[in-house]
């Protein structure tokens, strides 16, 4: 007759020599301990289906779970199966359902592409860096999300990653991980993986619209810092970035068969553009001869080699695709040009400690090209024009640069009308209705 198992029982159960053996109870029918060639003792229940399969559910491990305990829990499991369940299944689901990672590379493949490189790129980082943690660039901390169920992720582990990220002293950069995680989670919805979005009503950090344009010393330092950069082509991409006042994007994907030097004239195709439409603008002078030395210096450099012109004008490494990251460059041109600010970081082991930082970002180059722009008189229609905004509101933002050319005009005026030495007078102007 089977004995009813107890703990001294289970505790002395032979061990097997090969495979693992299971020593049933005598009082749950199917309820055992399985005992492995290495010793490992754990509890389990055999059990069958309504449709007639038969399984075999693992409680738990002994000592972990004393006998007593692991048979009021086998009794729960067969009144389950008697309303018709399956225990397994569930944990075979569970095993199988889909984790974070999983959803990163499901976002990679299945909407990546429809954004533009720039914005691919930052997103394939935030996702290495921040969300998967993995590669030489990743960013350890707490909550771990590669490994997580998808729809066990909660309001709270993405809002703790948000504050993990905002106290690297990176408040900004803790917005665009939260942002791209919520178009995931987004997605994730859609596809049936969850049913609600954990990253709503997580609190943005505060961001306050930069207006960032470097002063004619600074261009200055940092023109010289260009001559002395050790990577020329990093240094014409930040040259034509400033002459066209263009996106870094469409600067590192330009080809040449988008340029008419001839008439001076650049034609963005809308899969490189911000807008998504075709972008027409003039160049100028100096613009015109950059691309010009550009162009015989990489047909030089083919016919040495034997080999076809690239149709990049900034060819990656190697002749593939086009160069696509340059921030380590703008970086030490900033430092070279002191361009630079100081800030306090968190680093990983929650110490606090200074670094030296660009106090100006790669897009800047085009603010300040704007700015000149409108410090000459120019009106927005034609800033936004030449950079290829779509809605007049983004050209506002350079309105109040226009102040000096507008003051100058209306001095002219005002000369006009009140001559100096004599009251308000008004004087016939010439030509004038």
């Amino acid at each position: 007759m089977t004995k009813k198992l107890t703990d001294t029982i289970v505790k002395d159960l032979p061990t097997p020599s090969k495979g693992n053996k299971i020593t049933y109870d005598g009082e749950v029918k199917g309820f055992g301990c399985r005992v492995t060639a290495a010793g490992a003792r754990a509890f389990i229940l055999n059990y069958r289906t309504r449709t007639g399969r038969e399984r075999r559910f693992t409680i738990g491990a002994y000592p972990d779970w004393k006998t007593a305990a692991a048979r009021e829990e086998a009794k729960e499991l067969k009144k389950r199966v008697d309303r018709g369940e399956d225990p397994m299944a569930e944990v075979e689901a569970d095993r199988h359902a889909k984790n974070v990672a999983d959803l990163c590379d499901r976002y990679i493949e299945e909407h990546l592409q429809k954004k533009r490189a720039s914005s691919q790129r930052d997103d394939k980082a935030m996702i290495q860096r921040f969300i998967k943690q993995e590669g030489d660039n990743a960013v350890k901390l707490e909550p771990k999300l590669k490994h997580m169920k998808v729809a066990e992720v909660t309001f709270s582990d993405i809002d703790g990653l948000h504050r993990a990220i905002t106290r690297r002293g990176s408040p900004y950069q803790a917005n665009r991980v939260l942002a791209l995680l919520s178009k995931m989670f987004g997605l994730a919805i859609r596809w049936q993986w969850r049913a609600d979005n954990p990253c709503t009503g997580v609190e943005r950090n505060q961001e306050e619209k930069r207006h960032r344009y470097l002063s004619p010393a600074e261009l200055a330092a940092l023109t010289t810092a260009l001559a002395a950069h050790k990577d020329t082509q990093a240094a014409n991409i930040v040259r034509m970035l400033l002459l066209t006042g263009a996106r870094r994007g469409e600067v590192e994907a330009a080809k040449w068969d988008q340029f008419d030097l001839t008439d001076g004239v650049w034609t963005k195709p809308g899969s490189t553009t911000k807008q998504k439409t075709l972008h027409r603008v003039p160049l100028s002078a100096p613009a015109r001869q950059l691309l010009s030395e550009l162009r015989e210096e990489a047909e030089a450099k083919a016919k040495k080699k034997g080999s076809p012109l690239s149709e990049y004008v900034f060819p990656g490494r190697g002749g593939k695709g086009h160069r696509q990251e340059i921030k380590k460059d703008w970086r030490e041109l900033c430092i070279a040009a002191g361009l630079v600010g100081t800030e306090t970081v968190t680093d990983a082991k929650g110490k606090e400690k200074m670094v030296v930082t660009p106090n100006a970002r790669i897009h800047d180059l085009r603010h300040t090209y704007a700015s000149v722009l409108a410090s000459a008189g120019l009106s927005l229609p034609i800033i936004g024009a030449l950079l290829g905004h779509s809605q007049p509101a983004t050209t506002a933002r350079y309105s109040h640069l226009m102040d000096d050319p507008l003051r100058q005009a209306t001095e002219r005026v005002g000369a006009i009308v009140m001559p100096k030495g004599q009251g308000a007078e008004i004087r016939q102007i010439k030509g004038g209705a």
